[in-house]
């Protein structure tokens, strides 16, 4: 377990359109899909990732910072 607080903040953009926008991860449990604000495209992690964060995020989640494997 890391003695580092986790970040929280994750810019995540859509591989799609790029449209990017700023947000605040949960700390208890994963973000299965996310709306894309640009196109209206439905995000889900890609395969080996446990959510949107540690996919298309500038942060990974903080289960994987914390080097906790996938949350949830």
């Amino acid at each position: 377990m890391s003695h580092e607080t986790p970040v929280l903040e994750s810019t995540l953009t859509c591989p799609l359109c790029g449209y990017a926008k700023q947000e605040i991860m949960a700390t208890d449990a994963c973000q299965f899909y996310y709306e894309c604000l640009g196109c209206g495209t439905l995000l889900y992690p890609r395969t080996g990732d446990c959510c949107v964060f540690c996919s298309f995020g500038s942060v990974k989640c903080p289960s994987v910072q914390e080097n906790w494997g996938c949350c949830g």
